[in-house]
């Protein structure tokens, strides 16, 4: 058995650990060749000591501490600044995406360049270039694998159909913590409601993009990417039990889903075994247990981000660059405290709604549209609007 070089961007999330506990799994199949983290130099240092990483990349300031603690037996990288170079490296077959926001373009254009099989759990880079890197991967033969639970359930539910018969796919949502929640009671929520996710336990950033439905929408731009899908064969239903994790509809009526406990472990693994099925060593479902499963529509009253981004996926260009970027922005105010829950819907509304797309975007007016709705939503922050 050929053993797999694997790379692991973001290894101190929610993804990132659950990687290196699927490749603790395997020990025969996988090596970690790289680690990147920004600041949790304490859990970073106990998985360089555990997996033996050549090479990892962590922000500057922590660099020089951690040259002291393993000496030359780990070359030491800036994460800011080292990662496109480091994960072309012919020496890395498995790219994994687990870091979070829009900094893991550069990243991920990169390895898709190189060739690498990529799973990415970051969706982000996909909203804001998706078809740029498509158009890479193709060119450059690179594997785009999901990590994400919804888009790995669509990419299984492909696996083995003719794409001519796919009707549409139907992305599944649980919901989040809010969705029995009246809309005239979200002013009142704090950090701490908002983070109460009822299924998942992730990073603060896409719990509060789960509770705004944003998440969603970015789910939908993602998959149409992803999959080449036109903007009427994408829909998205509400499931609250999050065990089905996606379904495809196929023209004779045909749906197919993937369906498994919501643990993060599964999809992870089917990315890096791919084509191969392997034993998780997790519970299977118990279907009698379970007793019934309810779907309904989303409520784009009193979820309007889900709707926006519909709009933005209709819109193109640069469009998706600023609705990314602005939810960025406008989520890290509301986890400081410094703007209510209803407030990061209106920010990026706003800031969404002043953008000129340009339409075929090169990879500069994607970054400039970044940074021009950054400076407009932190504007809008300011003034207190």
């Amino acid at each position: 058995m050929v053993r797999k070089r694997v790379a692991l961007l973001g290894a101190t999330g929610s993804i990132g650990i659950n990687t290196l506990d699927v490749i603790a799994r395997h020990p025969d199949r996988y090596d970690v060749v790289l680690l990147t983290a920004f600041n949790n130099v304490k859990l970073l240092t106990k998985q360089v000591r555990r997996f033996n990483p050549a090479k990892v990349a962590l922000s500057k300031e922590h660099i020089q501490a951690m040259k002291a603690s393993f000496g030359r037996k780990v070359s030491f990288f800036d994460v800011a600044t080292d990662l496109p170079a480091l994960v072309a490296d012919k020496n890395i077959d498995i790219v994994v995406l687990a870091m979070s926001g829009s900094v893991a373009l550069d990243p991920f254009l990169s390895a898709v360049q190189a060739g690498k099989l990529v799973a990415p759990a970051n969706k982000e880079a996909l909203v804001v270039a998706g078809e740029m890197i498509m158009s890479e991967a193709r060119r450059c033969r690179a594997r785009i694998i999901p990590v994400d639970s919804e888009q790995s359930a669509i990419f299984q539910s492909l696996e083995g159909h003719r794409r001519e018969d796919l009707r549409c796919i139907h992305l599944t949502a649980s919901g989040g913590p809010l969705l029995r929640l009246p809309r005239s009671r979200q002013g009142k929520l704090t950090v701490k409601d908002v983070l109460k996710h009822p299924r998942w336990k992730m990073g603060a950033k896409i719990t509060v993009d789960s509770a705004t439905l944003m998440n969603k929408g970015f789910e939908v731009i993602e998959a149409q990417r992803l999959f080449s899908l036109a903007q009427d064969q994408v829909k998205v239903v509400i499931h609250p039990q999050a065990l089905v994790h996606s379904l495809v509809e196929y023209i004779d009526g045909s749906m197919i889903a993937q369906m498994s406990v919501t643990d993060m472990r599964i999809p992870i693994q089917y990315a890096l075994t791919f084509p191969e099925r392997l034993p998780t060593g997790l519970k299977g479902l118990d279907l009698a247990a379970i007793k019934q499963l309810t779907f309904e529509p989303p409520d784009v009253a009193k979820f309007p981000a889900l709707a926006l981004a519909f709009d933005v996926s209709r819109r193109g260009g640069t469009a998706p660059a600023v609705l990314n970027a602005a939810d960025e922005v406008a989520v890290e105010a509301f986890l400081a405290g410094n703007l209510p829950f209803p407030g990061i819907y209106k920010i990026v509304e706003r800031t969404v709604l002043l953008h000129k797309s340009i339409g075929n975007p090169s990879l500069s007016d994607i970054k400039e549209a970044d940074s021009w709705a950054r400076e407009t939503a932190a504007g809008f922050l300011r003034k207190g609007k």
